[in-house]
């Protein structure tokens, strides 16, 4: 039966058509059955503006779909006073349905629940007995003094059955939208792709600053809600709410189901297990501002969060037939501290990313997954980055008299550079495994680049890569000319050959540009292709295309492709 799919009272902080195709310039075989395929292989058109009303203000959403079940979201306003995070107002009960087709005449689920302040008047349905690879339409009423308030219908769909034999699934990727640093023309240009599957968001969904705080080379292009720095479960609710009245941000949420991830800004810059660089014990205790974010995030986002002996966690893992399972991963809740790059910290064996938990179930999963691909929605980079890969059989003396990582200085250790530790034991599972055709797709750096991933990067002109990763770039958030408030270009034209020609394994790097990525995969490959914004500050921005690369099944090797898929 379908129920409510409500978050927690509480939160514990650190808890754990058919058809046959060529596609590209240099060809992608597919033969098969495309997800979705006889069921209205395109997306529909954009469902309806939101009425106009502010009962339904925030929207609606879907996300996380299985073969039988979706999750569907929304928020209302039962009365003018119940504004998000104010904690006014009486329990309301709220109907939903959910159809075949777009006017709803063909239901074939629906339900009540109810909603109240204790979670922001947030509802969030986990609709169950649905059909598989099914494309759906849904919406919520809410009866007040005899007036019946209707949600805009969003359209979302289902995932294949687990042994379905899919040839083709495409989703759009994006990462790092920052209210204040632009406007959400990323959301509007994947809205107009009409053959998503869904949309990968892979963290900082919204930034916490406060207004002014971060913003690029200037001022603010608009005002965060709160005006100050998000730490409470109000402030954060304030902050969810204002995202999602986003024009292109809500089109996109009607449209599409959100497969989503947090990383740190969801909660407070560069946050880890026991803290974040952007809080200090004057703020009152981390704990209590992590639960606090991740309360609202569980009420507030489209997510299914598993529950364990340990409590809710955000990592999960998707199927879509026999083609990829998707693994989103949590790469914040679980973290040590950052160190420096220079320290030799880096390599302890006792620090981790992931955590313990969390690195059995990624490898588990990717030794014993049928699918032909292993995708990692991946939030930080995984790439070696390094000024220089040092090799350890020959520098090891030189590294241990330094007191430096052995494995050479990262750029950032707030990635896997960081932690190099987790990063050996997974990849050498998937050498030692013989674990093919797994790519990391990221975002979080605000740039974009296209990499092969070696288990020791100063050996990989010998040993190869055993896997790949594709980054996609911010949607407005900050990229290195506008936090340094240099011209644009200035460091973008000069870093990139210096990084490439350190690390061969990286074969492009583009340090500029805003955007999305549209990841598509096939049984011959995966591409990437990338898409950039000419101007974020401008509502109505155009795009252009930017590159693309493609991994073969069984190469681990990025190649560069000239056209984009259509």
């Amino acid at each position: 039966m379908p129920s409510p799919a409500d978050a927690p009272p509480a939160v514990t902080a650190g808890s754990p058509s058919r058809r046959s195709v060529l596609l590209g310039g240099a060809g992608i075989g597919v033969a098969g059955a495309v997800y979705g395929a006889g069921r209205s292989t395109a997306a529909p058109a954009a469902p309806p503006r939101p009425r106009s009303h502010d009962v339904f203000a925030h929207g609606v959403a879907s996300g996380d779909p299985l073969p039988d079940r979706v999750i569907l979201w929304t928020r209302v306003s039962p009365t003018p006073a119940a504004t998000p995070g104010s904690g006014v107002g009486a329990p309301v009960q709220v109907t939903w349905r959910i159809g075949t087709d777009s006017a709803l005449r063909s239901v074939v689920a629906s339900g009540t629940t109810t909603t109240g302040p204790e979670r922001d008047f947030t509802v969030k349905i986990d609709a169950t007995g649905l059909s598989p690879d099914t494309r759906y339409w849904y919406e919520f009423a809410l009866t007040s003094a005899g007036t019946t308030h209707r949600s805009p219908i969003g359209a979302t769909r289902t995932a294949p059955p687990a042994d379905a034999d899919v040839s083709r699934v495409r989703f759009g990727v994006v990462s790092c939208a920052n209210w204040e640093a632009g406007y959400f023309g990323a959301y509007r240009h994947l809205l107009g792709r009409r053959d998503l599957s869904a949309i990968v968001h892979l963290g900082d969904y919204y930034y916490e600053y406060k207004t002014g705080e971060y913003t690029g080379k200037g001022h603010a292009i608009r005002v965060h809600a709160p005006r100050n720095e998000a730490r409470t479960l109000r402030d954060y609710r304030i902050r969810h709410a204002q995202y999602k009245t986003d024009t292109d941000l809500a089109a996109l949420h009607r449209a599409l189901p959100w497969i989503c991830t947090w990383d740190d800004h969801e909660s407070a810059d560069n946050s880890w297990l026991g803290g974040a660089e952007n809080h200090s014990p004057s703020e009152g205790s981390w704990a209590a501002r992590k639960a606090a974010a991740e309360r609202a995030y569980y009420e507030w986002m489209p997510v299914r969060p598993p529950a364990d002996a340990g409590g809710l966690h955000l990592y999960r893992r998707l199927r879509f037939g026999n083609l990829l399972d998707l693994s989103m991963l949590d790469l914040r809740t679980y973290r040590d501290r950052e160190v420096s790059v220079l320290s030799r910290k880096i390599d302890d064996k006792a620090r981790s990313i992931t955590g313990k938990a969390q690195l059995k179930w990624l490898t588990d999963g990717l030794t014993g997954s049928t699918a032909t691909w292993r995708i990692v929605g991946n939030p930080v980079m995984i790439t070696p980055v390094l000024l220089p890969p040092l090799d350890r059989a020959t520098t090891g003396a030189i590294t241990d008299v330094l007191g430096i990582p052995e494995g050479g200085i990262p750029y950032n250790a707030d990635q896997w550079d960081g932690y190099t530790a987790d990063r050996a034991r997974l990849l050498r599972t998937i050498r030692d495994k013989k674990i093919s055709n797994v790519v990391f797709i990221t975002g979080d750096i605000h740039t974009s680049w296209a990499c092969d991933v070696p288990v020791d990067a100063a050996r990989y002109r010998s040993t190869g890569a055993v896997a790949t990763e594709l980054v996609v770039p911010s949607v407005t958030a900050s990229n290195i000319d506008e936090m340094i408030k240099v011209p644009e270009h200035t460091v973008s034209n000069a870093i990139p050959p210096a990084i490439t020609a350190l690390n061969p394994h990286i074969k492009w790097t583009d340090l500029d540009a805003h955007g999305y990525g549209v990841l598509t995969v096939t049984k011959a490959a995966v591409q990437m292709d990338w898409y950039f914004l000419r101007d974020k500050t401008q509502p109505r921005t155009g795009e252009y295309h930017g590159r693309s690369f493609r991994v073969r099944s069984g190469s681990n090797r990025v190649i560069p492709v000239v056209n984009p898929i259509p």
